[in-house]
């Protein structure tokens, strides 16, 4: 079993309800066909640079060798018994590239915290 979570690139003042919407569309095979927003770009090779998705083996985070990417959300299928610090770091990689996190256990959304958003102080 993994522990599982999901960083999204919704426009700006998304609701949780949004973001479950969303999630919910992806579980159904529903995907947006556009380029890869560039937050999710930025994330994606942040998280990939300090945990490669491969090769799989004992020193990985990742449950799922590789990561589900689509053009607006990444999934993350952590092992959950992988490092807090990964955890960490994938907290503080979705507030510096403005990502919505999703936490598929509970449904919990945390938006992007208001002091890493553009033009906020």
């Amino acid at each position: 079993m993994s522990f599982d979570l999901s960083v999204w690139a919704l426009a700006d003042g998304a609701t949780p309800e949004d973001v479950r919407a969303a999630v919910q569309q992806c579980r159904n095979g529903r995907h947006i066909e556009r380029q890869p927003d560039p937050r999710c770009v930025s994330f994606y090779r942040a998280i990939t640079a300090s945990y490669p998705e491969r090769p799989a083996g004992p020193n990985t985070p990742w449950a799922v060798a590789q990561l589900h990417k689509a053009a607006d959300h990444i999934e993350l299928n952590l092992d959950p018994a992988c490092p807090d610090q990964v955890l960490l770091d994938i907290e503080r990689l979705a507030g510096e590239c403005r990502l919505i996190l999703f936490d598929a256990q509970d449904g919990s959304v945390y938006p992007p915290p208001a002091a890493r958003m553009p033009g906020s102080r």
